[in-house]
């Protein structure tokens, strides 16, 4: 019942909206001249400037709205639209956080009706399914459509080895599951070291690697050869206090998440199948990058890119902390693979250095994390054509993707080149997505999948630290909509053309 109650809404909101973008193409039918000014103006408004390319020789094609979309039905363009405008309103954003945390969820019947009702909105658009099978069929329609996967199985934290085992085991059932999918239809495998290393520990060896930072003379006897992960402008406050050593059960728990990361490398090294790493929030980063550049040192060698970290380009330390990593990694002769990303703990990362009394680590405007995040762009790529490196330009943002493209093309890079890849969420950015396809580049969609219980509270934090993201999505959304009201014409002044013919004569 709740399913039905479900695709009715969502039909009758469908149907609304189409009524809206139809109703002015119908009204300028008439007028063929004003109906194309009608659409220009009504898709992009003022941010046309933003869509056209600033240079004379275009990299990526955004006017050509039938190209763009061809592989997508008017249906799915419109579910497309509509999800992305729901989700990027607030209120509904609060309204699930809240009701996700009540004790609504608790009761049975209640619980199910709300599950049903996210699952066939917000969780088919952004996730790829509940299990391997329903993500790889996602995968086969990516890639019909001429775009590769990156299978994100949505774990939690975890709190002790037993759940890290599970997790681990979960990973691996998910790297060799790819060898049944089409070849070269899977870009990536991810991990999130928190899934496979306590969380408590990831915490209490951040401590000691940035006390280390500020004191070199604080030996610690556990550390393996790695990459510098601080840099003199890093955030340091996390760590007020010097931290104990490590107990030797805390280092048999560092040394089994260690193992668990170099066999899941391993077994990508075995397929060919590079794994990203993800980030996470800045008081367990520094042993994220610990573990994560200690296997890329053992991994990423003979030109081979495996195993890839990454850098949140919202920090004010971005920059510094990639260029020592670049440095380190040339002097030893290893391939660094990073992707780039500009960050999701915005809210949390800046309330806790004020709670502290100390400045927060993020840029202080969203223009310096762009001028930043095309920076480290711009490095990488310049890295990927020495091949020292290898980079993922995870970007929703159509100015960085266009930026990056061009700087790619202007460093001669061949675009089959696997070193250099773009991604973005699945449900996110397609018009990006599709214009860096159709330009000949590398293009991957994130596949997050997994039960709802466990994937829809993961999508909620996310939601809930990222409330600026979807709403950042309006270009996405006037390009889908463009695309919507070129199709609605063609199919009135269709309707038009066959009113005006003169009848057949028998």
């Amino acid at each position: 019942m709740a399913l039905g109650f479900n695709r009715l809404l969502l039909r009758q909101f469908e149907k609304k909206s189409l009524n809206t973008l139809a109703a002015p193409v119908v009204a300028a039918a008439a007028q063929p001249s004003s109906l194309n000014l009608l659409i220009e103006k009504q898709q992009f408004g003022d941010t046309v400037g933003d869509i056209k390319s600033k240079t004379t020789k275009k990299t990526l094609d955004f006017d050509d709205g039938g190209k763009l979309f061809r592989s997508v039905t008017t249906g799915k363009l419109l579910r497309s639209m509509v999800n992305q405008q729901m989700a990027s309103y607030e209120p509904i954003v609060d309204i699930g956080i809240w009701v996700m945390r009540s004790r609504l969820v608790d009761t049975r019947i209640i619980r199910e009706l709300i599950m049903s009702v996210v699952k066939h909105t917000f969780y088919d658009h952004f996730c790829a399914g509940e299990n391997l099978d329903e993500a790889r069929r996602t995968l086969q329609k990516l890639w019909d459509g001429g775009l590769k996967g990156i299978m994100d199985y949505g774990l939690e934290d975890a709190t002790d080895n037993a759940s890290c085992d599970r997790n681990f085991k979960e990973f691996v059932k998910t790297i060799e599951t790819t060898k049944l999918l089409p070849p070269s239809s899977v870009s990536y495998a991810c991990v999130k070291i928190t899934a496979i290393c306590p969380i408590s520990l990831l915490k209490r060896v951040s401590d000691l690697l940035r006390w280390e930072h500020k004191d070199p003379s604080f030996h610690l006897p556990w550390k393996v050869d790695t990459l510098p992960m601080l840099s003199d402008s890093s955030p340091l406050y996390h760590t007020l206090n010097r931290p104990d050593p490590l107990t030797p059960a805390e280092e048999h728990d560092l040394h089994q998440a260690h193992q668990r990361l170099l066999k899941l490398s391993e077994k990508c090294l075995e397929l060919n199948l590079p794994l990203l790493v993800d980030a996470e929030y800045s008081s367990v980063q520094p042993a994220i990058d610990y573990l994560t550049y200690s296997t890329m040192i053992r991994i990423n060698r003979n030109n081979t890119p495996i195993v890839y970290g990454t850098i949140q380009a919202y920090f004010k330390d971005a920059k510094e902390r990639l260029i020592q990593a670049t440095e380190a990694a040339e002097k030893m002769g290893i391939v660094l693979g990073l992707k780039l990303v500009r960050g999701a703990y915005l809210s949390s990362e800046s309330q806790l250095a004020n709670s502290l009394g100390f400045a927060s680590p993020i840029h202080g405007s969203i223009q310096e994390t762009h001028a930043c995040y095309d920076e480290c762009a711009s490095i990488m790529l310049e890295k990927a054509s020495k091949g020292t490196g290898a980079v993922v330009l995870a970007t929703h943002n159509i100015e960085s993707g266009k930026a990056a493209a061009a700087r790619a093309e202007g460093l001669g890079l061949e675009k089959s080149n696997e070193k250099v890849q773009f991604a973005q969420l699945k449900g996110m950015a397609d018009g990006l997505s599709f214009a860096l396809k159709n330009a000949g580049f590398q293009v991957s969609k994130y596949l997050p999948y997994g039960p709802v219980e466990m994937v829809i509270p993961y999508l909620l934090r996310r939601a809930e630290e990222n409330k600026g993201l979807l709403s950042a999505s309006t270009m996405d959304r006037k390009l889908m909509s463009n695309e919507i009201k070129r199709r609605l014409k063609a199919v009135v002044m269709r309707h038009k053309a066959e009113e005006n013919m003169p009848p057949t004569n028998h």
